[in-house]
């Protein structure tokens, strides 16, 4: 398949593979990379290299030959199984792992780990998300239900779409949170539209003015459970499920999360211990499919999280 593109004005200095990932969100950078080494790619009618600056008015050629579905084996990797029965399976998902696979990424992903635990899985997402409702980011660490069969598929999904999952998070936010806007117990609200950033499409923002009609509703709801000097802990519990929202949402009001560099700004300060945005999905609630009865599941903090707040709570005033 053929994509032109005109680079504007607001594109301009950008390197040719960036920007290409950044539009041709299925493919990754990497994978684009050895397609421009390959000549799969034309600048103003000449092949280039992967760090080629564009300017405005560039005429880009892109061809990306039509995807073949790959074999998604099973891989022997260790997974952490909070409970499972015939419909259901919860997982504590590690950092940096990746959920499902995708272009130019086959392998070490949950699916793998799940497929080789489990025979049986839904198949309503298709062979590459098998089982599959929801996801966390690869550097979120958390709980994930995972789904043995369609019919279970299909109500828990449906609990999803009608937003009674009960979902929260525990996460590490950057400055002093004072108050939005909160209840008696102090929960404080962020409800926003978020969709893709028009300047970056592998980034979610907040969509305001006109723009907010090409994005999704989105609610989030947090509590600070105790705020240091410069970094507060906090609680999370959405509400709708959007892409990267707390993320955004966080970053946003001005407090992204520590260790986010997509969301946030480079910080050094516990950069050996993050490793991406410190977010843990910490509980998970919802109807079970065949029993209809509320089921509920807590997780611990991981060890990184956990010695972060220690280092925080030495340093913290009384």
């Amino acid at each position: 398949m053929e994509y032109q593109f005109v680079i504007s004005e607001e594109q301009e200095g950008d390197r040719i593979d960036r920007f290409a990932a950044s539009l041709l969100e299925d493919c990754s950078r990497s994978y684009l990379q050895k397609l421009i080494k390959d000549g799969a790619l034309v600048l103003n009618g000449s092949v280039v290299k992967p760090s080629a600056i564009i300017k405005t008015g560039d005429h880009v050629l892109i061809s990306v030959p039509e995807s073949v579905l790959p074999d998604i084996k099973p891989q022997d990797i260790p997974i952490d199984i909070v409970y499972e029965d015939h419909d259901i399976v919860i997982v504590n998902k590690p950092k940096g792992m990746v959920v499902h696979p995708a272009p130019g990424h086959y392998e070490g992903t949950l699916v793998n780990a799940i497929m080789y635990h489990c025979k049986d899985l839904s198949g309503i997402n298709g062979v590459l998300r098998p089982g599959i409702v929801h996801r966390i980011d690869r550097d979120t660490t958390g709980l994930l239900v995972i789904c043995k069969n369609d019919d279970a598929h299909q109500k828990i999904a449906a609990q999803f779409n009608t937003h009674d999952i009960e979902r929260s998070y525990q996460a590490i936010a950057l400055g002093t949170i004072k108050p939005l806007q909160s209840n008696a117990d102090g929960i404080q609200t962020i409800h926003s539209v978020i969709g893709r950033d028009p300047k970056d499409r592998k980034r979610m923002t907040v969509l305001e003015g006109a723009a907010a009609n090409h994005g999704k509703d989105a609610i989030t709801h947090f509590c600070v459970l105790r705020q240091y000097s410069d970094m507060a802990h906090i609680e999370c519990r959405l509400e709708t499920g959007r892409t990267h929202q707390i993320r955004v949402h966080l970053s946003h009001i001005g407090h992204p999360l520590l260790g986010d560099e997509i969301y946030g700004a480079r910080s050094t300060r516990f950069a050996s211990k993050t490793q991406g945005q410190t977010l843990h999905a910490k509980t998970l609630g919802f109807v079970h499919p065949s029993t209809n009865e509320w089921i509920s599941f807590d997780s611990e903090l991981p060890a990184y999280f956990r010695e972060i707040l220690r280092s925080l709570d030495k340093t913290a005033p009384g």
